[in-house]
């Protein structure tokens, strides 16, 4: 059967709801490690690698094995029902690996947001606790929970209030934008003086280098002010690893990046390769706070995404791809930097290990440019390369090629996007 694109888009858009967004129109009849190929035969490179969940590639071989080998055993028990060995081990291993050298704890999910609605649930059964503070340009999902969390209204938020109560926001460190450290940890005890006393707080979750928001880095200086923070009044402190973990940003996680280690931590997309699979891991003591039957799911911790999962621990390990990330991005930064002479909407260029991102602003100026931003990524996707974009301004190309990638589709991505910015610069001139 050959199926046509534009057939594809009139039957989604009379079978699908509006409010699921699609980026593309095109639609992938197969993909491997970095590329994909649509239902008309048309390659792409792959920059957005299913938001961050594919660092491993595409159907990477050991993957394929491990879930037809699962496959040939059994596809579902729930867990909670009948127990099944592979579980266990691969909490092991995530405990070992996890920041910290105390005893540690690992539940499994299904989602990010699944993830950190259960960090949430785990938190105030420990601390008795119903407060949470989150940061301006976090994403933590589009559960009610998650949306609450979450510090971008449009499109995430808009119409789906009201949210849960409780859930306080302070500005996330922004130094293009004029937000410092010390600006932050000031809205902080602004909010233990005006909104909510701290003894009320159960924890403070932040992304170690926001996603959604605009690919961030936490400053080390704000990290540990808020484990000093938590230390003094009690609270436990979350980090949301969903799009920072397994290898991304050229550590395992990207609070190995830090001398602080967090009470609680969030896990899922490149976890499984592909395979819909998150987790709590977390000091055991607080982990062990919730009753049995408190945490659980019907298909959380599912087996065929479990083998996967131990199979992306193997590949990480032995491709160091932890190393590869920081080669990779190390390359796209020295390009983007080489480009700043001639593109001036370069504002910044930011981002540790493979986790880059360039953020683009009217030029001699710190005002968000997103129409710049989707000329490139447009004109990228003509050319046959998928970047996304992100940022509360929309003004911020993120990069999420697969770690694994060729060098010789590296080279010719990286090709691409010099010629698009240039080409949009042009175009803006």
């Amino acid at each position: 059967m050959n199926l046509k694109n534009a057939e594809l888009k009139s039957r989604k858009d009379a079978a699908t709801p509006r409010g699921v967004g699609v980026m593309c129109d095109f639609y992938a009849e197969r993909a491997q490690n970095a590329e994909l190929w649509d239902v008309e035969g048309r390659r792409f490179i792959d920059f957005a690698a299913g938001i961050a969940v594919c660092n491993t590639g595409h159907r990477h071989p050991k993957i394929v094995a491990a879930i037809r080998d699962q496959l040939d055993r059994f596809t579902h028990t729930a867990y909670q029902i009948v127990p099944y060995a592979s579980y266990v081990e691969l909490a092991e291993k995530l405990n070992e690996r996890a920041p910290g050298d105390h005893p540690k704890k690992t539940a499994f999910f299904t989602t990010g947001a699944e993830a950190v609605e259960n960090a949430i649930k785990i938190a105030r059964a420990a601390t008795g606790r119903p407060g949470v503070i989150a940061f301006t340009g976090g994403f933590h999902g589009r559960t009610l929970m998650g949306m609450a969390l979450t510090g971008k209204v449009a499109p995430y938020k808009a119409g789906f209030g009201p949210f849960p109560s409780d859930v306080f926001h302070a500005p996330f460190p922004n130094p293009l934008h004029g937000v410092s450290t010390a600006d932050s940890l000031k809205a902080i005890e602004f909010l233990f003086k005006a909104d909510i006393d701290p003894k009320r707080v159960a924890a403070i979750i932040f992304e170690p280098v926001q996603g959604e928001g605009g690919f961030y880095p936490a400053p080390a200086e704000f990290v540990r002010a808020l484990r000093k923070l938590c230390n003094e009044h009690g609270i436990l402190l979350i980090a949301d690893e969903v799009q920072t973990g397994f290898a991304r940003t050229g550590k395992l996680f990207a609070m190995h990046h830090y001398d602080v280690v967090p009470d609680l931590m969030t896990v899922a997309k490149s976890l499984a390769g592909g395979m819909p699979l998150s987790g709590v891991i977390g000091r055991a003591d607080v982990m062990d706070a919730a009753a049995p039957g408190g945490l659980g799911g019907t298909y959380a911790g599912n087996p065929l995404a479990v083998a996967a999962a131990l199979a992306v621990l193997d590949i990480i390990d032995e491709e160091k791809l932890c190393e590869r990330a920081t080669i990779l991005g190390d390359r796209v930064k020295a390009k983007l930097i080489a480009l700043q002479n001639e593109a001036p909407q370069i504002a910044d260029v930011r981002g540790p290990g493979g986790m880059v991102a360039v953020e683009f602003c009217k030029p001699g100026s710190t005002e968000p440019d997103a129409e710049f931003t989707k000329r490139v990524q447009t004109r990228a996707l003509e050319r046959g390369l998928l970047l996304l974009v992100c940022g509360v301004y929309s003004n911020v190309v993120r990069f999420l090629f697969p770690l694994t990638i060729e060098d010789t589709v590296f080279d010719e991505a990286l090709a691409i996007l010099e010629d698009v910015i240039k080409d949009s610069v042009a175009v803006a001139a």
